[in-house]
């Protein structure tokens, strides 16, 4: 059984969900199965962090490279997402979990869009936990799109060249309001980050495990987990600044 430490819990951890297709090749059965088989690795991890007292979770979904994957692939990932939405909205609902989604929603089928606006609705006064979709999501995209925003709000005179902070920016992005990620979570051994949350995870703890996403339940998040809590984040200080920090934060409490 791994031991955590309830007061050293991540604030966010968002998680690069990969490996489906791998899992189903594996197992000679068609790349879609292993997909749906992600759904509950995905509930496991939900369900995990809403008792532990995780507030923020982020989910890779559907990056927008992904369109560029055969057809069938595509309108079968897009219904997955659609019955998730109907079937999970009532746990959800019981569960206090608000459910937010960041990336191009517009290139969504109206279906998909409208079950994630509906879903985004009734969850929003939600208070339990939050829930980030990462649905048509794209880092650079995300940042240019917060430029062009920035930009416009230069142009109209709401805002000096000067004044642009990366504060300012952050609140452009889709992610406004939301703390950064402390962990991120890669399955499937893929050592790169695939254009996920480029602005986010600039002091984020990185956990890479070999796991396809279809075999990652609780247990292999719990071991995430673990090894978050043994790192020491030092946000640039050294090891001496950041026990001092502690030890002042120690006595205060």
């Amino acid at each position: 059984m791994v031991e955590l430490d309830p007061s050293r819990m991540p604030r966010h951890v968002a998680v690069i969900m990969d490996g489906n297709g791998r899992w189903a090749q594996q197992r000679g059965i068609s790349r879609l199965h292993g997909h749906r088989v992600g759904k509950d690795s995905v509930r496991a991890v939900v369900e995990t962090s809403r008792r532990l007292g995780i507030p923020y979770l982020s989910l890779y979904a559907f990056s927008s490279e992904n369109w560029g994957r055969p057809p069938r692939e595509v309108d079968g990932l897009m219904s997955l997402l659609h019955r998730y939405l109907e079937t999970e909205l009532g746990k959800m609902m019981r569960h206090q979990i608000r459910l937010l989604a960041v990336g191009s929603l517009r290139r969504l089928p109206p279906a998909v869009r409208d079950a994630l606006r509906s879903t985004i609705e009734a969850t929003r006064h939600n208070t339990g936990m939050t829930v980030i979709l990462a649905v048509s999501y794209g880092g650079r995209e995300e940042i240019a799109r917060a430029a062009r925003a920035i930009a416009r709000r230069v142009d109209r005179g709401e805002l000096r060249p000067e004044q642009i902070t990366s504060a300012v920016v952050a609140q452009h992005l889709g992610t406004a309001g939301i703390p950064d990620p402390d962990l991120l979570i890669r399955t499937s051994g893929e050592m790169r980050i695939s254009n996920f949350f480029l602005w986010q995870i600039a002091y984020t703890e990185i956990y890479v495990t070999d796991t396809l996403w279809p075999d990652f339940r609780e247990r292999e998040f719990l071991q995430a987990l673990a090894f978050y809590q043994q790192r020491q984040r030092r946000f640039g200080k050294t090891p001496a600044q950041v026990e001092r920090d502690q030890q002042r934060l120690r006595a205060v409490n």
